[in-house]
């Protein structure tokens, strides 16, 4: 059981997870700070596409 312990909590193989996890929580607040900001530029770029599409022969 001794020897168990000392291999779980040196055990390093679930960090990559863990990583994942804060990277993901990470880019989930900067798109709740900067939403209104993205917002307008994806507004923009699909106001762009459609008015561009009738140029296209």
């Amino acid at each position: 059981m001794r020897n168990f312990l000392k291999h779980f909590f040196k055990d390093e193989s679930g960090m990559g997870v863990v990583e994942v996890i804060l990277i993901i929580v990470v880019l989930i607040g900067l798109v709740i700070i900067f939403q209104t900001q993205i917002k307008k530029v994806v507004d923009s770029i699909f106001k762009t596409i459609t008015s561009k599409t009738g140029q296209v022969k």
